[in-house]
C-alpha cells in the first residue's frame, strides 16, 4: 500500500471533520434530487462534424428534466448565454449561471454531493480532474467547477487532492460503490495509489463502506470499445436498487466486448455488498456497433440517467433499444422511462448519464439551498 501521497491522520488539518467519518454519505442516484447540473455544449472539437446537433440535444433533456426537478446549467461566456437562453430560456424551472467551463461532461468534472446526516449542513467534495488522464487539455476550467458551485450554493468543500471523475465509480446509497481500477489509479490520473489506498479515500470523504472492484481480463482493454476514459463504470455496470445491478453483457463472441463483458458479469455474480450479501444481477443489452467514421463508438445502455420521476435511456435505433427499455422499466416502476436518440451525442464517445449530475435533496428538515442566476 503506497499511502505516502495521502496525508495521515495526524497530518491532516480537518482530523475527524472528513465528511465520510462525520455520516455523510454518497447518495444513489434514484433517491430524491435537489436538481441536475448540467454544463451548455459549446466545444465544437468534442463533436467533429456533429456538433450542430448538440444544443437540439441539450434543448430536449432539459425539456424534460425540468418537468421533473430545478435544472442548473453552466453556460459561461456571452456566446454560450445567448446560445442556451434563446434555446431553453422559456422553460421554467432552469437556472443558467455564468461559469465557464472547457466541455460539458459535467459528471467527471462536476462536484460530488454528498447526504447529510441529520439536519447537517450540505457539504460536497472537490476531487481533482485531469480529463480523464490528460487526455484532451485544457481542462482548468472544468477542474474549477465544484469550488465555483460550492461558492454559488454556499455550500463547505473539501479537497482530497486525487483525481476521481464521477463516471468511475456507482453507488447503491448504502456504502457500496462499483469501481474500474483502470480509471482510477495508474501512471496518468493518482500513479502513487493503490486500490486500498482509493477505498481510504472513499470512506474518509464519502462514506463508501466497501469497494467492488471490476475488471477485464489480463490483456483486454479496460473499457468497452470505443471509451476513452479507460474503463469508466456508467458504461459496464449500475446500481439500480439496494443489492442489484445492470450489467451490459454481449453474446457475440466475435465482439470486442464479449470479454471483458463476460468478465465483468462474472465478477459481480459472485460479489456481495458492504452487509455481505450477494447481488441480484440483471442482464442488459448491448447495441450492434455504432460507427463514425469508420470508428467503433462507446454506446452502451448502461449509460442511463434516473432523475426525479424518470429515466433516461440511451437510444441507437438498434434492435436492442426496445429490450433495454424495457429492462429498465421494469426495474424502475413508476418512472416515465424517456428514450433519448443518442446517436449524434455518442459521436463526442459519452452518454446522457455523463452529461448530467445529480445533486441530491437536503434532509427533509432543512431546505434546499437557493443557487443565484
Amino acid at each position: 500500500m503506497t499511502s505516502a501521497p495521502i496525508p495521515s491522520d495526524a497530518e491532516r488539518t480537518d482530523g475527524e471533520l472528513l465528511p465520510g467519518r462525520r455520516g455523510y454519505r454518497l447518495a444513489a442516484e434514484w433517491e430524491p434530487h435537489a436538481a441536475t447540473w448540467l454544463a451548455w455544449p459549446h466545444n465544437r472539437d468534442t463533436w467533429p462534424g456533429s456538433f450542430d446537433a448538440m444544443p437540439g440535444v441539450w434543448t430536449e433533456l432539459v425539456e424534460l428534466l425540468a418537468a421533473h426537478e430545478p435544472v442548473h446549467i453552466l453556460a459561461g461566456t456571452p456566446q454560450v448565454m445567448d446560445d442556451a437562453q434563446a434555446r431553453i430560456g422559456h422553460v421554467r424551472n432552469v437556472s443558467l449561471h455564468d461559469v465557464p467551463t472547457n466541455d460539458a461532461w459535467i459528471r467527471d468534472y462536476g462536484p460530488m454531493f454528498l447526504v447529510a446526516p441529520n439536519a447537517a449542513p450540505a457539504t460536497l467534495v472537490d476531487w481533482e480532474y485531469n480529463a480523464w488522464g490528460q487526455k484532451y487539455p485544457p481542462f482548468d476550467l472544468d477542474n474549477a467547477v465544484p469550488a465555483t458551485i460550492a461558492t454559488r450554493l454556499g455550500q463547505p468543500s473539501c479537497r482530497p487532492g486525487v483525481v476521481l471523475e464521477g463516471g468511475a465509480i456507482d453507488a447503491d446509497g448504502q456504502g457500496t460503490v462499483l469501481a474500474n481500477d483502470a480509471c482510477l489509479v495508474g501512471p496518468r490520473r493518482n500513479a502513487a495509489l493503490d486500490r486500498a489506498d482509493f477505498e481510504q479515500l472513499l470512506h474518509d470523504y464519502a462514506g463508501v463502506q466497501h469497494v467492488v472492484w471490476l475488471a477485464g481480463p489480463p490483456g483486454a482493454e479496460p473499457g468497452i470499445a470505443g471509451d476513452d476514459t479507460d474503463g469508466h463504470i456508467d458504461q459496464l455496470a449500475r446500481f439500480v436498487a439496494p443489492g442489484h445491478v445492470v450489467v451490459a453483457c454481449e453474446d457475440d463472441r466475435a465482439d470486442d466486448n464479449f470479454a471483458l463483458l463476460g468478465a465483468v458479469e462474472r465478477q459481480l455474480r459472485g460479489a456481495t455488498d458492504a452487509s455481505g450479501n450477494k447481488f441480484d444481477v440483471t442482464r442488459l443489452p448491448m447495441p450492434r456497433p455504432v460507427l463514425h467514421r469508420g470508428a467503433r463508438l462507446p454506446a452502451s445502455y448502461a449509460n442511463f440517467y434516473v432523475a426525479n420521476g424518470v429515466v433516461v435511456v440511451p437510444q441507437f435505433h438498434d434492435p436492442a433499444d426496445d429490450p433495454a427499455r424495457e429492462t429498465l422499466a421494469a426495474l424502475f416502476p413508476g418512472r416515465e422511462i424517456y428514450p433519448l436518440d443518442s446517436r449524434q451525442l455518442v459521436r463526442g464517445l459519452g452518454g446522457v448519464h455523463c452529461v448530467t449530475l445529480s445533486q441530491p435533496a437536503s434532509p427533509p428538515d432543512r431546505p434546499v439551498a437557493e443557487t443565484p442566476t
